[in-house]
């Protein structure tokens, strides 16, 4: 037998070995009686193997045995005897074993065929008995044992075969028993410990069972005793209210009368839960009586009707009612019936959307009163279908449902169905409608109620009732009628205008129960201007549009919670600043972390208090505004550095061409003698040609003027170097554009001997108004980056690089284009390349100011700068600037 584990090793493995004592006792008696029979009976072998000579020797034995047998049976009949089982057990197979081995001994010897007999002992004791293997393994020890003094003390073994023979068969049925036993054993005590702990299971589902009964009757308890206890102070809180509502008509103000309105709608709407909670319990606990009275159907059919008719109307529901002609007078509990009707109208109302039908019928069918609420709403999926009428049960759980409620109104019709013998059956198909036929039987005989007593609803509602009706059960009935759900006018979106117009900080409230919304914007709009929102989705696009300096929000609303709400704020950069204040109905750790996680800078559970939300807001509102003011002061710092950093590049720019204009006008000073001297050299030499040879006059002639070119392009290129380091302020100064880009190409003519083309396409006398000298600034450094830029570029055969320069007249605009086929200019650094300080060139080859400047000076001259380029192919820079007559009619306005 496999060894118990620890825990099992004592307590189970006793009761086991317990268990199988009852089983092996009956057993063994099984065995004796066998034993008995089989033994006495045997002498019908002796008779066929020895003839009478055999059954007169055996025949002693095989009584002897029997007696024995016997002997053994009756003990183990005895309480002494089923404590020693064990050992009668043993005792029952000794004589047995002895008995055969006898024969044996006596009749053959090894030669004998009665060693058979061992074998069925073995296997018939082993499958019968059911012995533990320490048993088990004694007995065919034993057996064994046996035959061999029986053969030994027979005398010689002459037919060693046949002993061999023999003996192998017994030790192999021996092994089969010892084995079938360890296998038998196992097998009973994993089936004994399964059992067990089934039974264990068994226990702990029923211990469990009877904790959970008792809890749900100390739930119903505790559900019927707090809503009783919630009545009373309850009822007295609406009945002043209502007296004050009375009073306050005519002479208190409107702000005051809607705050009391919206208590006692709340009230009434709090009131009819409880009584629903109540309800629940009664019928749960069985405590539900039914009080038939005589209902007129038409009549009860029609008040319904009338009464929940407002609530149609204001959802824009066209609801219909209709009476079978021959349903008069049935017997039945109005209350109750009242209640399975109300709730199955309110649910249809409350699914279907404006312009929809929600049809009111009574029917006789069989014996069976149909009332049928048919809508044609929005309908429920297949699947939902067997779970509507579970208590607390609902369609969409999660935080953003648009439809608000507890879940039992279904369940409270169901049982209100069944507890007046009948049902509910519901049939619906999406996007179609849904159909709620509530079956009640046609009762006979008396009425359980007097006729005399109350009346609270067989007239459905009859504004007439009557005056002595007890005022409680009036207010529970009106409560019944009160609808739990949002006017179609409350779930409009508002759209707000006038906003900005208040110096206010602006707050976006965002609640899908109008009641809360109103009374937060009738609290909070003395401080704040209002904007409001009826969903999470509006909520996100208000804050985008609107960009209010707080928002509070509700945790659960449609379309996006409140959750959602804080996180698509969070992701966009213009809301993401905007501190969100939540409010929840849960106020539990993982709640409060979820908010946090999402975003939110605050939060609140409700109830609140009003003072609370006011400290909390003003403070976060507070540090908005502070948090703004730094923003835009930061702001206004980084342009004036920004300011500072360019008037810094203007001086040392400014500051370079001074001391080159110094430079330049002493050196212009300085070669312009020398110039001089040699222009008067050349007049004397260009007059001595005629006293040269005939055939020397035309060489000569063409050198001095090669020579003389040479000069005046000197002459020239001073005049145009002292003309550019000259500090001028002329921005109202026309000039011809098409010499100042001459001018500039003069400066580069080192360049274009090296092989790089240029194209100039001016149209003639196009003139711009400004100083010549910067506009010679600019196309300078222009070139000179396109020249950097195209030395870069490794060109494919057959190209060259290329500047080419052209200039035309747009309207009142001169538009100027530089254009280079170099490497271009990258899509990222497109937008930095007119940034101080930026520059893609190595170390000491450049500041990064050159563009810089000239989109300075362009700006100054009332122009724009605008570059194109395509990555590898070309880059051009488009100069917009006001011409002649444009700048004229500006100065002639000024």
């Amino acid at each position: 037998m496999p060894d118990a584990s620890p825990v099992l090793a004592g307590g189970l493995k006793g009761n086991f070995q317990a268990y199988e004592q009852d089983i092996r006792v009956r057993n063994y008696q099984l065995c004796g009686i066998l034993a008995v029979v089989f033994m006495l009976a045997g002498s019908s072998l002796d008779w066929v193997v020895f003839q009478e000579e055999g059954v007169k020797r055996f025949f002693p034995a095989r009584v002897l045995s029997a007696v024995v047998s016997v002997l053994v049976w009756l003990a183990l009949t005895t309480a002494w005897g089923k404590r020693m089982h064990r050992l009668l057990g043993l005792l029952m197979a000794m004589p047995l074993i002895v008995g055969i081995a006898w024969m044996i001994y006596a009749k053959g010897g090894a030669d004998s065929p009665y060693y058979a007999g061992l074998n069925l002992v073995m296997l018939g004791a082993a499958i019968l008995m059911r012995w533990t293997l320490q048993d088990s393994i004694l007995v065919v020890v034993l057996t064994v044992t046996s035959y061999l003094l029986a053969c030994y003390f027979h005398g010689p073994i002459v037919n060693r075969s046949i002993f061999f023979n023999n003996l192998y068969f017994l030790f192999v049925t021996g092994v089969f028993t010892t084995a079938g036993t360890w296998f038998y054993n196992t097998i009973r005590f994993s089936e004994f410990k399964l059992r067990h702990d089934l039974d264990l299971n068994r226990a702990e589902l029923e211990a469990s069972n009877q904790k959970l009964r008792e809890l749900d009757e100390a739930k119903s308890r505790f559900f019927a005793n707090i809503s009783h206890e919630l009545r009373t102070p309850l009822t007295l809180l609406i009945a002043p209210l209502e007296s004050l509502i009375q009073s306050a008509e005519s002479t208190r103000p409107q702000e005051e009368r809607d705050l009391m309105a919206t208590m006692h709608g709340n009230s009434m709407r709090l009131l009819k839960l409880i009584n629903d909670l109540l309800d629940l319990v009664r019928l749960e606990s069985g405590r539900a009586q039914v009080h038939t009275k005589r209902v007129n159907v038409n009549d009860f059919i029609g008040g319904l009707a009338n009464a929940v008719g407002s609530v149609a109307k204001d959802k824009r529901i066209h609801l219909h009612s209709h009476v079978d002609e021959d349903l008069g007078n049935v017997l039945a509990d109005p209350e109750k019936l009242e209640r399975i009707c109300l709730n199955l109208l309110f649910n249809a109302l409350k699914f279907t959307a404006a312009n929809g039908h929600v049809n009111f019928s009574a029917l006789k069918t069989d014996g069976w009163l149909a009332i049928e609420v048919r809508d044609s709403g929005m309908g429920i999926p297949a699947d939902q279908l067997p779970h509507i009428f579970n208590r607390f049960w609902q369609a969409d759980t999660s935080s953003q449902r648009k439809f608000q409620g507890m879940g039992i109104g279904l369940a409270l019709v169901k049982e209100l169905a069944e507890a007046q013998g009948g049902n509910v059956v519901a049939a619906s198909e999406v996007g179609k409608g849904t159909t709620m036929t509530v079956n009640i039987p046609l009762l006979q005989g008396e009425p359980t109620a007097t006729e005399d007593e109350p009346d609270e609803t067989t007239d459905g509602a009859d504004a007439d009732a009557p005056k002595n009706k007890d005022w409680i059960a009036e207010l529970y009935r009106r409560a019944e009628l009160f609808p739990a759900m949002t006017s179609l006018q409350a779930t409009l979106r508002p759209v707000e205008t006038g906003v900005g117009r208040s110096r206010k900080p602006k707050l976006l409230i965002a609640d899908d129960e109008p009641d809360m919304l109103r009374f937060l914007k009738s609290q909070l709009s003395s401080t704040f201007e209002i904007l409001e929102a009826v969903d999470g989705q509006q909520a996100v696009e208000k804050a985008a549009q609107f960009l209010p300096d707080i928002i509070l929000s509700d945790m659960m609303m449609p379309e996006k919670d409140g959750l959602q709400v804080c996180r698509e704020l969070r992701e966009r950069s213009i809301t993401r600043s905007i501190p969100v204040v939540l409010l929840t109905a849960r106020a539990d750790e993982k709640t409060k972390l979820e908010c946090l996680a999402a975003g939110a800078s605050d939060f609140l559970a409700k109830p609140f208090s009003l003072t609370e939300i006011m400290v909390r807001l003003k403070n976060l509102v507070d540090s908005r505004l502070f948090q703004k003011e730094l923003v835009v002061q930061k702001q206004q710092l980084e342009n004036a550095l920004e300011q500072i950093k360019e008037t810094e590049s203007m001086l040392v720019q400014n500051e370079k061409l001074a001391s080159l204009g110094r430079l330049s006008a002493g050196l212009i000073h300085e070669i312009n003698n020398p110039l001089n001297y040699a222009r008067q050299g050349l007049g004397i030499i260009s007059r001595s040609t005629k006293s040269l040879p005939e055939e020397e006059r035309a060489d000569f002639a063409d050198t001095v003027k090669d020579v003389e070119e040479g000069v005046n392009r000197v002459i020239q290129i001073i005049s145009d170097l002292r003309g550019f380091t000259r500090t001028t302020n002329q921005l109202n100064h026309a000039f011809d554009l098409k010499n100042v880009v001459n001018t500039c190409m003069r400066f580069f003519a080192h360049v274009w001997k090296d092989g790089i083309q240029r194209e100039v396409e001016i149209s003639e006398e196009l003139e711009i108004r400004g100083d010549s000298n910067q506009f010679v600034q600019v196309l300078i450094n222009f070139i000179q980056n396109a020249l950097d830029a195209m030395a870069t570029k490794q060109y494919p055969e057959g190209e060259s690089a290329c500047i080419k320069i052209s200039a035309f007249a747009r309207g009142n605009r001169t538009i100027l284009s530089i254009k280079d086929n170099g490497p271009g200019i990258p899509q990222e650094i497109r937008d930095k390349i007119f940034d101080p300080f930026f520059t893609t060139k190595d170390v000491g080859q450049g500041m990064g100011l050159g563009l810089s400047i000239c989109n300075r000076i362009i700006a100054d001259h009332g122009g724009r700068i605008e570059v194109r380029s395509q990555p590898g192919q070309f880059t051009e820079f488009i100069l917009e600037l006001p011409s002649t007559d444009s700048t004229n009619n500006n100065h002639a306005d000024t």
